[in-house]
Order: structure tokens, then C-alpha cells, then sequence
């Protein structure tokens, strides 16, 4: 049986700059917590990397621990040798607040046995850059990390800032090591099992993580994170058949369109591009600027449906070139207010 206390676990390759302004963070974090914590950095670095990190956590009194490549198979190694009850997930390009590890402590203390994890907030460094400015406006690059400030409960929480009962993370099997992506998905999957096995998965607004605005500042990382994020539904789908419903898909309907009506095609990409744009638009007066950032993000936006088209092809499903996985379709999602912005659509 673990100790009573909380474990930290940070799964990273890379990212040295970033991994130090995490670890500077957590002691604070760790000071105004009242039980014990411990630090796990679970690395798959190149060798330079690698010392660095080793020196860092020598400097921040963390555990210092060589990892697998995939980011799940990352954090089950670092739950396998935490020494306490309480697991708090991290990504490495985060910071936490001074009041994050108490927060998530007190907060699972307090709860019933139902409880078995507790998602907070994380929000993104703002960026005076045209790629955030754009970007700020999608509905599927950062939604989710804003939910758990948003809601009561959710289904599913992102796992740069979750803490879970370390006997519900092994009930459930913890994290699936070979998804389709070496990361994301996973943070889902684990959600969804967590949730399917009777436990809930509760919101403290207070529990505030930072992510570093280096995820969006730049075409090449934003394109790469949507792919991505559109490759896990489709794994999702393999794992929670369950929770597939009709999507349109935008490449696959320009896919489609190419073959059957090629003449067709730039118009069907304008209808397609104008209708999102819209809807990213919001509220805000049509300028020239406003215009040109809707219209840019919803082309970005795309990028999470070609990783969906990909994915489909690469997993022998082309019959789930029109179909999406259902991330909010749960009633384990129970919001205070209504998300402006939701995955998929």
C-alpha cells in the first residue's frame, strides 16, 4: 500500500529550457503543500539532453527516471515508482501556480470514494504574434485545456494538469502504451475508462496550470498538434467504438468532390471555408483583420480533419472517412456554463 502523499509524474524528450522553468515552479508549489510530495521526470532524451535534465532534477531534488518514447508508456513507468497515493500528472511545457499541488490534494481528500481524479484549467502564455492571434480563435487546439474551468465534471480531462487516486489510475490499467500517436489520445482513453469504471472525474478552477505559448507560435507546430489530435479520434474509435457519430469531414469531402466533380471543387472548398469562418468569427465586428484571422484558423482547423482522413486510411476504415468520435457526448460531462468551443464538428 503507497504512503499518503503525491507524486508528480513529468514525462519529457527534450525541452530542457522548458523542463527547468517547470521544476523552478513546482517548489513553490511544493512548499505550500501540506503533505508530502515527490518529483518523477521520466525521460527519452539524447544523450546532452538527457545529462541536462539528470542535472536539473539533482538541482530540484526530483527523480530522475529513462522512459520509453511513447508519452503513456512515459507515465506508467513514473506511477510504477511513485511512493505515494496521490499521482498528479504534468506535461513538460507547463508551469504550475504556487497553489496547484495543494488545490489538487485537498480537493481529492475531500471528495468521496466515487472520485477517482481531479482535472484543473490549464491556460496558454498569450503570444503578440499573428499565429496566436489566429489560433486563439479555434475550436480544437486548446479547448480542452479551459473545460475543467468551465464545468463541474468531465468525462475525460487533458493530462497536463490531472490528479488521480493512484488504486483508481491501476484499476483501470492506467495508460494504453501503444496508441496510434506517441502522444496524444491517451489522456481520452484513460478519462473514459476511469469514467466507464463507475469513477468521476471532477473540476477545481482553482487548480491552475500555465502551458508555455511556444505550442502555438509557429504554422509547422500548430498543423502538427491538429494532425494529431484528428489521428487519436480515429484510434479512439478503434478502442470506444461506441462513441463514433456522422461528422463532415471537410478533406473528405473535398476528397470526394475531386473525384466526382473535379470542376467542382474550388467551389465546395469556398462554401466549406466561408461556413467556418463564420462560426469563428463569434460575435466580433467583420473587419479586414477579423475576417483574415476567422478565415485562416478555419483553414488550420482543417488540419485536425486531414489527421482524421489519414487515420482512417492508415487503420483500413474508410468507412469512417465521415465519421468523428464523440468527445463531449457523455453525460459524465456536466458543465456551469456552456463551452463557447468544442472538439469536433
Amino acid at each position: 500500500m503507497s504512503d499518503q502523499g503525491l507524486s508528480v509524474v513529468i514525462p519529457v524528450k527534450g525541452r530542457v529550457p522548458q523542463t527547468h522553468r517547470l521544476l523552478e515552479s513546482l517548489r513553490a508549489a511544493i512548499e505550500a503543500c501540506e503533505e508530502p510530495v515527490e518529483v518523477l521526470l521520466v525521460d527519452d532524451s539524447e544523450p546532452a539532453d538527457a545529462r541536462a535534465h539528470q542535472e536539473h532534477c539533482t538541482t530540484f531534488a526530483a527523480r530522475y527516471l529513462r522512459g520509453p518514447r511513447h508519452v503513456g508508456a512515459k507515465r506508467n513507468d513514473g506511477v510504477r515508482a511513485a511512493a505515494y497515493d496521490l499521482i498528479l500528472f504534468i506535461d513538460s511545457d507547463c508551469l504550475a501556480t504556487p497553489q496547484l499541488l495543494r488545490r489538487h490534494t485537498q480537493t481529492l481528500r475531500g471528495a468521496d470514494e466515487r472520485v477517482g481524479a481531479v482535472a484543473g484549467p490549464t491556460f496558454v502564455q498569450g503570444a503578440d504574434n499573428a499565429m496566436f492571434r489566429i489560433m486563439s480563435r479555434s475550436r480544437l487546439l486548446n479547448s480542452a485545456f479551459e473545460w475543467p474551468a468551465q464545468a463541474r465534471q468531465v468525462g475525460w480531462a487533458t493530462t497536463c494538469n490531472l490528479a488521480v487516486r493512484r488504486d483508481a489510475f491501476e484499476a483501470v490499467g492506467g495508460f494504453a502504451e501503444r496508441p496510434l500517436t506517441v502522444v496524444g489520445g491517451e489522456d481520452v482513453d484513460l478519462g473514459l475508462r476511469l469514467t466507464e469504471a463507475g469513477h468521476r472525474i471532477v473540476c477545481d478552477p482553482e487548480a491552475l496550470v500555465v502551458h508555455d505559448k511556444s505550442s502555438i507560435e509557429s504554422l509547422g507546430t500548430v498543423c502538427r498538434r491538429l494532425i494529431t489530435y484528428g489521428r487519436s479520434g480515429q484510434w479512439l474509435l478503434d478502442v470506444h467504438a461506441g462513441r463514433g457519430r456522422p461528422k463532415l469531414n471537410r478533406v473528405s469531402t473535398l476528397s470526394a468532390t475531386a473525384i466526382a466533380g473535379p470542376l467542382l471543387l474550388p467551389a465546395v472548398a469556398a462554401v466549406l471555408l466561408a461556413a467556418d469562418a463564420r462560426q469563428r468569427l463569434g460575435d466580433d465586428a467583420p473587419t479586414l483583420r477579423s475576417l483574415a484571422e476567422s478565415i485562416a484558423c478555419a483553414g488550420l482547423d482543417w488540419c485536425f480533419d486531414l489527421g482524421e482522413f489519414i487515420a482512417a486510411w492508415q487503420l483500413g476504415r474508410p468507412d469512417r472517412l465521415f465519421t468523428g468520435f464523440g468527445w463531449t457526448d457523455d453525460p459524465a460531462f456536466v458543465w456551469d456554463r456552456e463551452p463557447a468551443q468544442r472538439y469536433g464538428g
